[in-house]
């Protein structure tokens, strides 16, 4: 084996700082690109088990293995595409994305402008056996401006500028998405956008109006990745959303609607809470179904900001948590003073309430975990109260 990787191996869980202390310990080794190495690996053991199998690899760096996508969402975005596809990875990175393409689709181009992560991603490509990728070392205009043919185009513009600085809006990220789209159709028909899940799906739309579908990706109840999915000349005005949650336990959570029938829909106020309390993911809640969700399940809203969600009926495939509820609180001063000694350990939710988690739980003096869980929230009488539930499994 190669000496570096025959180094990696045998130090993988050893301390990186210690190995770089006694680096002349191993003249035939490059120690910090080594450490680098094994850092990068320590990081991808459970985002990338596929990569993390495979001894042979090499990563640019660990803040490329931080920012690439993970093998959950990866495999997601699959989905979108077909086995006869010929797709370009206009942003490839480390090349997280254009290896789960390049297993279903025809054929990849990858196109990326940092020499170190192109280097390395050929590499790897090869490494791991793929024979359908196309690779150019060259920024995104101009390897789009030379690309020969493909019917989908991905994209992932870069939200952060050489000082690391994090960009969320389009403007200012590179390539700016919203000034090359006509370039983009000019070369393909359809293209996929990976967008900063801080961004605003209402605006976002407006500034790419030939969206046809929003895929919002979460993982373990944190959401990660919005997808725009454009067709070149078809404008939707209310794209279908779907949402979806991968849990901690490896299920999957989907729902999906439209903001037309968000808009127009009425759901039911609960004038009191029921047995069970429900939270949707997310997803869910950064798409903005709020309405849809109640619909959809049968569940009255209890505030109409509040986005928590109660019933009679336990319904389990709700996408989301649910609760069973064991008391309601009614929050004042005296509340706040003795709240502790009946539960000395929680969980702390707030939602459309006038104080934060962490400030509420500093007053109430109460310890983070154990089995209770407490939603502090505003009701339809304006009345504020704390809710006691446990989760149901």
């Amino acid at each position: 084996m190669n000496p570096l990787f025959q180094f990696i191996k045998e130090h993988i869980h050893a301390d990186w700082m210690q190995l770089l202390l006694s680096a002349n310990r191993y003249p035939d080794v490059d120690v910090p690109f080594a450490v680098e190495q094994i850092r990068a690996r320590r990081m991808i053991r459970e985002k990338l088990p596929t990569w993390y199998a495979n001894p042979f690899l090499l990563f640019p760096s660990k803040t490329a293995v931080e920012q690439c996508s993970s093998e959950q969402t990866a495999l997601y975005k699959q989905r979108l595409i077909h086995a006869e596809d010929h797709l370009c990875d206009l942003t490839g990175g480390l090349g997280i994305d254009t290896y789960f393409f390049a297993l279903k689709a025809g054929h990849v181009t990858y196109i990326e402008r940092s020499k170190s992560c192109f280097d390395m991603a050929m590499h790897n490509f090869s490494q791991l056996g793929l024979k359908n990728i196309t690779g150019y070392y060259d920024d995104a205009e101009n390897g789009l401006k030379s690309l020969p043919s493909a019917n989908i185009i991905y994209v992932d513009p870069s939200r952060r500028n050489e000082q690391n600085t994090r960009f969320f809006a389009l403007s200012d990220c590179e390539p700016d998405l919203v000034k090359i789209m006509p370039l983009l159709f000019s070369k393909a028909p359809n293209v996929i956008a990976k967008l900063s899940p801080m961004l605003d799906l209402r605006h976002t739309l407006s500034l790419l109006p030939d969206t046809t579908e929003i895929h919002v990706v979460s993982v373990r109840n944190e959401c990660k990745e919005l997808l725009f999915v454009c067709q070149r000349g078809i404008v939707s005005p209310m794209p279908v959303i779907y949402c979806v949650n991968f849990t901690t336990d490896g299920n999957e959570q989907s729902f999906d609607f439209m903001l037309t029938g968000e808009q127009t829909s009425i759901c039911t106020i609960s004038a009191s809470i029921q047995t069970y309390l429900y939270e949707p993911n997310a997803s869910i809640l950064k798409a903005g179904g709020f309405k849809q969700i109640a619909i959809r399940f049968d569940l009255e809203k209890l505030h109409l900001n509040s986005h928590l969600y109660t019933s009679g009926q336990l319904i389990r495939e709700f996408p989301g948590r649910i609760f069973q509820v064991q008391a309601v609180i009614p929050f004042d001063k005296n509340c706040c003073k003795l709240l502790h000694k009946t539960i000395p350990k929680a969980h702390i939710s707030t939602r459309n309430f006038p104080l934060q988690a962490n400030e509420l739980r500093r007053r109430t003096r109460i310890d983070d975990g154990g089995d209770d869980y407490l939603f502090a929230t505003t009701l339809a009488n304006s009345k504020k109260v704390i809710i006691r539930c446990k989760k149901i499994e």
